[in-house]
C-alpha cells in the first residue's frame, strides 16, 4: 500500500515538474502588426472590454423574460491551454444565455470606394461545440445605431462565420440586400459550401477569411484553404436580382379546364370469352416427380447425438424427445416427404375486365397561371458597389458551450495584409497546438505505464502490507 501510494505521489510530483518545464519553455507571445491599411484591428492584448467593446444591454424580442437579456459573460483571457505565454483573447464564457457585443470601426467601410472586402479571425472552441454560433455581423451605418442596445434586429450588412446545431454544421456569408425598388432589405445566402466539420471538436485554433472583390466574385477560406467561392450575381438565395415575370395571384384555373391526358373508353364491351374465374396459378400436370426423391423420409429427424440431461426427470418433465434436426438424406438428394406438383400461371388467367383507357379528346394540357412584369424587378450589374457601408463589428451569439475564444480581427480591403497577419499570428499559434497535441499523445501511454507497478513491485507491496497487518494483529493479540 506504501509502495502504491509512494509511485502515485512521484508520478503527480514528476507530472507537475514536466508541466513546469513547458510553461517555462513555451514561446513569448509577440504581438502581431498589420503590414498595410485596415479600418478595423483587434488582439485583445489589453482588457478593452467597457471602452472599445461595448456589452449589449439589450433584451431580444420575442423571448421569455428569464432568458431574453444579453446577460452572458464576455472576458478577455488566456485559452485554457494556451501555447503563447501572454496571448489572449475574446472569450464566451456563459451556457444558455444571449451574448452581444461590439466595437466601432476606426472609420466606415464604403463599398463605393472600388476596392475588396477582406473579413478575418480566429476561433477555438475549447469545448467541442454542441450548438450554437461564432459568426460576426458587420454592423450597418445608419443614424440608429446604438452599440449599447444591439441586439439580433440590429441592421447589419453582412454576417460570416461558422454556426453548429446537432449535426447541421454550417459556414454563413449573408448579406442583406436593399431593393432599390420597394426600398426593403432581403437577406441574401451564399451556397453551403462544403468544410471539414473538425473546426467545431478539434480544440484547435481555427482561421475564417472572407473575401468580396468588386468584381463581384466572394471567396470563402477555412485555415488558409478555400472551402467556397462564388459571384454575387449567380451564387446567392434568393436571387438579388428578381425574375422579370411573376406568376399572377389573380390568375385561377378555370373549372373547365380538363388535365386528363386518357379517359375510360365508355363504349368498350367486355369480350364473351373474358373468363374473370380462372385463377392466376394452376398445378402443372406435365410435371413429374423428380428421380430419387425420398418419399419415404421426413424433412426433420431427432439429433442422433443429442444426449438426454443427467436431471431430466420424466415425471416433472414429461418424457424427453430428443431435438429434431434437418434430415442428411435429404440435402444428399432432391427433395424427402411428399412430393406435389408445382403451379405454374394459367395461360388462361385475364383478371378482372376494366374499361380502356383511351386519348381525352377534351385533353387541354397542365394548367399553368399566366406570368405578367415583377413590379419589384430591377436591373443589376454591380451589386457590390450597392452593399450597405458598415460602422462597427459584432458578435451576437447564443451557445449550448461555454468557453468560445475569439482573436484577431481584421477588417482590411487587402488580401495579402490578410495573408500576412495569417502568417504573424494564427500560423504560428496553429504549428504549436499540433507540436503540443503530439507531444500529449505520446506523454498519455507513458504515464499509464509509470503509474502501473512492475509485477514484482506489486508482490512485494502485498507482502509489506500483508506483515505490517500481521505485526499489528499480533500487538493486539499481546495487548489482549
Amino acid at each position: 500500500m506504501f509502495i502504491k501510494q509512494y509511485l502515485t505521489i512521484s508520478l503527480l510530483v514528476s507530472l507537475a515538474v514536466i508541466a513546469q518545464s513547458e510553461d517555462a519553455a513555451k514561446q513569448a507571445y509577440v504581438a502581431p502588426v498589420p503590414t498595410g491599411d485596415y479600418v478595423f484591428f483587434e488582439t485583445f492584448d489589453q482588457d478593452s472590454i467597457g471602452t472599445k467593446w461595448l456589452k449589449s444591454n439589450a433584451k431580444k424580442d420575442g423571448v421569455e423574460d428569464t432568458i431574453a437579456k444579453y446577460d452572458g459573460q464576455w472576458l478577455i483571457e488566456s485559452s485554457t491551454d494556451s501555447v503563447l505565454d501572454g496571448d489572449k483573447g475574446l472569450v464566451l464564457k456563459s451556457k444558455a444565455k444571449h451574448h452581444a457585443i461590439s466595437s466601432k470601426l476606426l472609420s466606415t467601410f464604403q463599398f463605393t470606394d472600388g476596392k475588396s472586402l477582406v473579413v478575418q479571425y480566429e476561433v477555438k472552441f475549447q469545448t467541442p461545440l454542441e450548438c450554437g454560433g461564432a459568426y460576426v455581423k458587420l454592423l450597418s451605418d445608419d443614424a440608429s445605431l446604438n452599440l449599447d442596445k444591439f441586439f439580433d434586429k440590429t441592421s447589419f450588412s453582412v454576417m460570416f462565420g461558422p454556426d453548429k446545431c446537432g449535426s447541421d454544421n454550417k459556414f454563413h456569408f449573408i448579406i442583406r440586400y436593399k431593393n432599390p425598388v420597394t426600398g426593403t432589405f432581403e437577406e441574401k445566402h451564399a451556397k453551403k459550401p462544403d468544410f471539414p466539420s473538425n473546426v467545431f471538436s478539434d480544440g484547435n485554433s481555427h482561421l475564417y477569411t472572407l473575401i468580396v472583390n468588386p468584381d463581384n466574385t466572394y471567396k470563402m477560406l477555412i485555415d488558409l484553404n478555400e472551402v467556397s467561392a462564388g459571384s454575387l450575381l449567380t451564387d446567392m438565395t434568393p436571387s438579388i436580382v428578381p425574375p422579370k415575370e411573376i406568376v399572377d395571384p389573380e390568375d385561377k384555373k378555370p373549372e373547365s379546364w380538363d388535365e386528363r391526358e386518357q379517359i375510360q373508353d365508355i363504349n368498350a364491351v367486355k369480350p364473351d370469352d373474358w373468363d374473370e374465374n380462372e385463377p392466376e396459378k394452376v398445378v402443372d400436370t406435365e410435371a413429374t416427380m423428380p428421380e430419387g426423391w425420398l418419399v419415404d423420409e421426413p424433412d426433420m429427424i431427432p439429433d442422433p447425438e443429442a444426449v438426454r440431461p443427467d436431471d431430466w426427470d420424466n415425471d416433472t418433465d414429461g418424457e424427453w424427445e430428443a431435438p429434431k434436426v434437418e434430415n442428411p438424406k435429404c440435402k444428399e438428394g432432391p427433395g424427402c416427404g411428399k412430393w406435389e406438383p408445382p403451379m405454374i400461371s394459367n395461360p388462361k388467367y385475364k383478371g378482372k375486365w376494366r374499361l380502356p383507357m383511351i386519348p381525352n379528346p377534351s385533353y387541354q394540357g397542365l394548367w399553368e397561371p399566366r406570368k405578367i412584369p415583377n413590379p419589384e424587378y430591377f436591373e443589376e450589374t454591380n451589386p457590390f458597389q450597392s452593399l450597405t457601408p458598415f460602422s462597427a463589428l459584432g458578435l451576437e451569439l447564443w451557445s449550448m458551450t461555454e468557453n468560445i475564444y475569439f482573436d484577431n480581427f481584421l477588417i482590411t480591403n487587402d488580401e495579402q495584409v490578410a495573408r500576412q497577419l495569417a502568417k504573424d499570428s494564427w500560423s504560428i499559434r496553429h504549428e504549436l497546438e499540433l507540436v503540443q497535441k503530439s507531444k500529449s499523445a505520446e506523454a498519455k501511454p507513458e504515464a499509464e505505464a509509470s503509474e502501473a507497478p512492475e509485477s514484482g513491485e506489486s508482490e512485494t507491496a502485498a507482502d509489506a502490507e500483508d506483515e505490517t497487518e500481521a505485526e499489528e494483529s499480533g500487538h493486539m493479540n499481546d495487548e489482549l
